[in-house]
């Protein structure tokens, strides 16, 4: 239900109940004066004594008492309504206050306003999973920078080290001084990786992507995805196999979807079983194409399942310097999908995992 048009309804609700009760009290006390006539009429009097002179002042000013006693009546009818929504107010100034700092206790208000009471609480839920996710987001982000800076100082190490022997010890065989450049240039692009992965989390964390659509072949581009991917794949002793038509035109943005592909198929470098295979498949629907990234390796519990396309978020911490993972691949992947108005999810079972892509088809 619309806000304004609730806030209406409930003033309406407050009015039209406060003008009820003014117009019950005042038939109500109608009905008593003309009871109160017909047993006055009815009765004998013998002209003297209090209530005969009462009751005859009444008589006579009937109009001014009943208009004195239903003003009277409507005062406080009045009040009464002026109090229940001042506590109306006061209640929701409260329900304000506990909304800018939510906890786990709901929020209660009079029954009135039992509809702006069930959105407040639907907000202070929504507040509450927000701040939790942000604090574990945070958390992971810091838990991870501390890793990254800690892990820097072993390949600078190496790095150093190796250069200086190499400095130091000019008589050094051509065997021996080409397997320490070897080492210190494997050191350094690992080096290089970890400093491109703090890059990576100021460009998600600062940025907003925007794309450059055209018509781009998504088999082409796929080939050659995978072509650039083989010498990784086969340091792993996987293969990739493809199951693609023959052309499957899509307007997107190549750079940020090669990079979508780019995220998937290290994913499944760093997560396959040695000796098998990775399969890349397409097809078409009526309004939308399906692409799958499929590896076997470990089944991928459900509760991390979920996470997966968390921000800082990797599904085996304790392989991190192996992998070289920040955490961010498949959050980007999932960002650039559905900036491109499509969706991606992962499944996975019985040692297999399933990374589906769908893309409007336009």
């Amino acid at each position: 239900m619309n806000n304004s048009n609730y806030n209406s309804r409930l003033s309406r609700q407050l009015w039209t109940r406060c003008l009820l009760s003014l117009l019950a009290w005042a038939l109500w006390t109608a009905a008593v004066a003309v009871l109160c006539y017909y047993i006055a009429a009815a009765s004998s009097w013998d002209g003297t004594g209090v209530l005969y002179r009462f009751v005859s002042w009444a008589h006579l000013n009937v109009a001014p008492l009943y208009l004195l006693v239903t003003a009277a009546g409507g005062f406080v009818i009045c009040l009464r309504f002026i109090a229940r929504s001042l506590r109306c107010l006061d209640a929701l100034v409260d329900a304000a206050q506990a909304l800018s700092h939510p906890t786990e206790e709901p929020i209660a208000l009079p029954a009135e306003m039992e509809q702006v009471q069930t959105q407040l609480n639907l907000a202070r839920e929504q507040a509450l999973r927000s701040a939790l996710a942000v604090k574990d987001a945070e958390q992971r982000k810091n838990d991870l920078i501390v890793y990254l800076a800690h892990d820097l100082k072993t390949p600078l190490t190496s790095v150093v080290g190796y250069l200086t022997l190499l400095r130091d010890e000019p008589g050094l065989s051509p065997e021996f001084r080409a397997r320490y450049t070897g080492v210190a240039l494997d050191k350094a692009e690992r080096l290089e990786d970890l400093i491109d992965e703090f890059f990576d989390i100021t460009r998600f964390s600062l940025t907003h992507l925007e794309l450059e659509r055209r018509p781009i072949d998504l088999t082409r581009m796929l080939q050659q995805v995978a072509d650039e991917f083989r010498p990784q794949l086969s340091e792993h002793g996987l293969t990739c196999a493809l199951a693609l038509p023959p052309s499957l035109i899509c307007g997107c943005d190549p750079d940020k979807l090669a990079r979508v592909f780019d995220n998937l198929l290290r994913n499944a470098c760093h997560y396959s079983d040695p000796d098998t295979q990775v399969e890349i498949a397409a097809a078409v629907e009526e309004h939308a194409v399906l692409l799958t990234f499929t590896n076997r390796g470990a089944t991928i519990p459900p509760e991390k399942l979920e996470r997966v396309f968390d921000r800082f978020f990797r599904l085996d911490s304790s392989r991190a310097a192996r992998t070289g993972g920040a955490g961010l691949g498949l959050a980007i992947a999932k960002e650039i999908v559905e900036l491109h108005g499509g969706t991606i999810s992962a499944h996975s079972g019985d040692g297999l995992t399933t990374f589906q892509v769908a893309l409007p088809k336009s």
